[in-house]
């Protein structure tokens, strides 16, 4: 993440001066003194927090700032190929990358490099905010960053927080690296490819499974979801469930859905996920009756604090 230039102040002390006078009380002090002592010199000095250092946003506040941040600069993405560039934000006070992904495109019959075919292909930017929209719906915005829409140069695009990861899961596997809680991996990989087929994403790739330096998944990159099919798109994909999701599940309402989703879902789009989530729920209801709730469900039945980052 960048930091804009240090403004230059006239008539007061610089800020190594200050610090030093400072120097001899600040081991008195609280850490949280200290953190409030670090953002004043921060804003006397007219030097921008990255996200880093500002304390943690919440889901709403990440959304006004992509949403109303002012773009000082870009950058295209090392990856993907659906032309996805790097923005970096500013509101004065913060400044955070986000990923900006403005492709929309509808094909008749798309033919692949690989010899399969898709018919009535979409790969469109408003999949990314109903994926989103959904997995507030039914618990897995956790694992997703921040979408929202935004125009940049001219387009309309979707808009994501930019998160600090060390590797996507397409490098942990090349590599052969195991996550050093393999049970925490697997709980987060069920949430994952449960979501995976109620959205029924046509690319699930590895690359679009993000991993960071404590070992969360974070799941990007929906632009090819929501496929009109009311079957699974691979059934072996469901072993099991967080308790919460599988809730939520149960309780995803059509009318709420296509009220909040509207702008970005079709009518048969929204009727596919429905029909998918019956299959989903029906699923585990069948294994949780042959195995037994301990078996197939983990987790608690609240919903666990989001992260910002």
């Amino acid at each position: 993440m960048k930091r804009l230039p240090l403004k230059k102040t006239v008539g007061v002390e610089s800020a190594p001066r200050k610090a030093e006078i400072l120097g001899g009380a600040i081991h008195k002090l609280r850490p949280s003194w200290l953190i409030l002592l670090l953002v004043t010199l921060l804003f006397s000095y007219g030097l921008p927090l990255t996200a880093d250092d500002a304390p943690a946003l919440s889901k709403e506040q990440i959304k006004q700032f992509l949403l109303t941040a002012k773009i000082v600069g870009s950058h295209g993405s090392k990856k993907g190929v659906t032309n996805t560039q790097r923005l970096t934000l500013s509101d004065g006070t913060i400044t955070h990358d986000a990923s900006f992904q403005a492709i929309d495109e509808h094909t008749n019959v798309k033919k692949f490099g690989d010899g399969h075919v898709e018919v009535s292909f979409v790969d469109s930017y408003k999949y990314n905010i109903a994926a989103y929209i959904l997995a507030e719906l039914v618990g897995f915005d956790d694992m997703m960053p921040v979408y929202v829409e935004r125009k940049y140069q001219d387009k309309n695009g979707s808009l994501s927080w930019w998160l600090t990861v060390k590797m996507d899961d397409a490098e942990r596997f090349a590599k052969k690296i195991e996550p050093p809680d393999p049970d925490a991996w697997n709980n987060q990989m069920y949430k994952v490819r449960v979501f995976d087929e109620l959205v029924y994403d046509a690319d699930p790739n590895l690359t679009n499974v993000l991993i960071s330096a404590d070992w969360k998944i974070w799941r990007i990159d929906f632009s090819r979801g929501f496929r009109t099919f009311h079957a699974l798109r691979d059934p072996k994909n469901l072993v099991r469930c967080d308790r919460h999701m599988f809730e939520q599940l149960k309780a995803l309402n059509a009318d709420e859905l296509t009220a909040k989703a509207k702008t970005y879902l079709t009518k048969d789009e929204i009727q596919a996920v429905m029909a998918r989530r019956d299959l989903i729920v029906q699923f585990f209801q069948k294994r949780i009756a042959e195995k037994g709730e301990a078996e197939v469900l983990y987790g608690n039945r609240a919903s666990s604090s989001r992260p910002s980052t």
